[in-house]
C-alpha cells in the first residue's frame, strides 16, 4: 500500500462493482469519482467473470487510476495483475496463497490478504510479508456474502499493536465509517458505499475524505 507517515490519515480503498457491463462507461464514472478527493487504491473485483472480461476491464481502468497516482490491485489473481499492469493483488484465504502471490508479483508489487475476523490469520499474513491485512465485514453488505462479522475492537487492537497497515471492509458508507476511522483503520475498503451513494460516487468520495480528515487519530508508527 502507499506508505504512511505520522501525519497521514485514513485513506479510501475503492473496490469495483462485481459486474461491469460497459468498461469504457465505468472508466468515466471512475474518473469522476477519483476527482472527488484522495483515493489510495482501486481493487478490480469482478465476480463472476472470465479472464477476457477481466482483462478488458483492467485495460480500461488501470490507466485512469494510475495517471491519478491511485494504485490498482487485482482481486484473487496475481497472474492477471502482472499481465494487466496492476500494482499488485489482493488474495483471500481460499485464493492463491500469500507466498505464491509474492513469488508471482515479486517484492515491488503490493500483496494484501483477507483475514476475516481472525487475529491468527492476520498475524500469519503480517509475518509472511503481506503489505496489508483486511478485516471484515464490519457492517451488513450486499456486495458479497460475508463469511464473518468483525468487531471494531479487533481493528483497534491491530492498529495499536501492529505496524502492518490494516484495511476495514464490509458495508461501509459515509454514514457509518466514523467509528472505524477513530479505531485506527489505515484504509476503508468501499464498493457500494461509493458507487450506489445517493449523491453519486464523486460526492461519496468527497464525504469520505472530509470525514477521514476530521476523525483520523494521530499516528505514531510508520508502516513500511
Amino acid at each position: 500500500m502507499p506508505s504512511q507517515d505520522p501525519s497521514d490519515r485514513c485513506r479510501l480503498y475503492l473496490i469495483t462493482p462485481p459486474v461491469i457491463d460497459d468498461a469504457d462507461a465505468f472508466a468515466a464514472t471512475l474518473a469522476e469519482a477519483l476527482d472527488g478527493g484522495d483515493v489510495a487504491c482501486l481493487q478490480i473485483r469482478l465476480k463472476p467473470a472470465d479472464d477476457a472480461t477481466i482483462r478488458r476491464v483492467a485495460e480500461a481502468l488501470v490507466p485512469v487510476a494510475q495517471t491519478r497516482d491511485v494504485a490498482v490491485l487485482m482481486n484473487d489473481r496475481p497472474d492477471l495483475a502482472l499481465a494487466t499492469g496492476c500494482d499488485g493483488a489482493h488474495v483471500g484465504q481460499e485464493d492463491t496463497p500469500l507466498a505464491e502471490a509474492r513469488r508471482i508479483l515479486g517484492d515491488d508489487r503490493i500483496v494484501g490478504v483477507t483475514c476475516h475476523d481472525s487475529r491468527h490469520l492476520a498475524m500469519e499474513a503480517g509475518e509472511g510479508g503481506a503489505d496489508y491485512v483486511a478485516f471484515g465485514a464490519f457492517f451488513p453488505t450486499d456486495t458479497k456474502q460475508a463469511k464473518t462479522r468483525a468487531d471494531i475492537n479487533l481493528l483497534r487492537w491491530w492498529a495499536e499493536a501492529m505496524v502492518v497497515p490494516v484495511v476495514a471492509i464490509g458495508g461501509i458508507t459515509p454514514d457509518n465509517a466514523r467509528p472505524l476511522i477513530e479505531a485506527g483503520a489505515d484504509f476503508l475498503a468501499v464498493s457500494a458505499g461509493v458507487w450506489d451513494w445517493p449523491g453519486g460516487p464523486r460526492d461519496a468520495v468527497a464525504r469520505f475524505n472530509a470525514l477521514m480528515e476530521e476523525a483520523s487519530p494521530e499516528r505514531e508508527v510508520v508502516p513500511g
